[in-house]
């Protein structure tokens, strides 16, 4: 498959699962569907594992889990975690909020990636790079002025804020990802299957406390969207990693097709939940899309 159709199809997937993650949601309890999703991904990579066991000259090198030490299985460990505080805190952010506001919040993660690059790794930004933060920033705010047609104000929102610290959460996995794949040498394959095993555990006792009637806590609905959400996710990753693998692909232009999604999921969200105030929301959203370009193609 082309780099560029491979990279196009990761961001309708992409979308689709913002999509699937908002009708799972809605009116429904957020550590069930957080949890079952979640063992819908690891039960798909477990089964990958046994797979690789059975004929391990069957499997295609790039789903290949390499073994690891028990040092390597904490830092996995501790990625899940990461990702855990980052699901919790968006999923609820997400859960009272318009997708066509959540999802272009959450599309500035590379955004805030790249400053923790600079204050961590002393990364040092180029003309290009500096304009589109300044892009980013600027819709942000052009968004926040479109919320408030909605009765959403950014400032004083308890679900803007909670959405923020998830997103801000996920730019710190991003920075982790740089050391697991970059410094240590993990493979794609190999950090995806133990962090998505070790989500379950991690995630388990807040899925058994709301069972427990730990907390004051909304009632739980099945609905086919919650294994769709991990299905979608993967099937993104793996046409992501796909579209990586080819020797002609520019990771910068594979990055930015990427964050398509968010148009698949802001028009998802006006055309399937029928949000409002679409018209003035889209300026900011292509202008987020814009500057998160900028910041990936510097």
């Amino acid at each position: 498959m082309p780099w560029i159709l491979a990279s196009l199809l990761s961001a309708f997937f992409l979308g689709c699962y913002d999509l699937n993650k908002k009708h799972a949601l809605t009116g429904n309890a957020v550590f069930p569907v957080l949890f079952l999703s979640t063992v819908t991904g690891a039960t798909v990579w477990s089964a990958l594992l046994l797979f690789q066991q059975l004929a391990p000259a069957a499997t295609p090198a790039w789903l290949l889990v390499e073994p690891l030490t028990w040092q390597q299985h904490l830092l996995l460990m501790a990625k899940s975690g990461i990702v855990a505080s980052s699901w919790i805190f968006s999923y609820f952010g997400e859960k009272h909020l318009p997708i066509s506001i959540a999802s272009p919040i959450r599309a500035t993660g590379p955004v805030w990636t790249f400053f923790g690059a600079m204050m961590v790794l002393g990364e040092r930004p180029s003309l290009l790079e500096v304009l589109g933060i300044a892009t980013t920033l600027a819709s942000f705010v052009a968004l926040s002025f479109a919320g408030q047609k909605e009765g959403i104000h950014f400032h004083r929102n308890p679900w803007i804020w909670r959405l923020i610290v998830g997103t801000l959460l996920g730019a710190c996995s991003g920075l982790y990802d740089k050391y697991l794949l970059g410094t240590l040498q993990l493979q794609a394959s190999t950090v995806q299957a133990w962090f998505s095993i070790y989500l379950v555990p991690i995630l388990f006792p807040f899925a058994l406390g709301w069972r427990l009637r730990w907390w004051p806590r909304n009632e739980f609905t099945w609905r086919w969207s919650i294994p769709l959400i991990a299905l979608c996710l993967l099937v993104a990753d793996f046409l992501y990693f796909g579209a990586l693998r080819d020797s002609e692909a520019l990771v910068s232009i594979v990055s930015s097709l990427r964050r398509g999604s968010t148009l698949i999921a802001f028009a998802g969200g006006i055309l399937l939940f029928h949000e409002h105030n679409g018209r003035n929301k889209l300026p900011a959203v292509i202008g987020i899309l814009v500057g998160i370009t900028l910041t990936i193609l510097g």
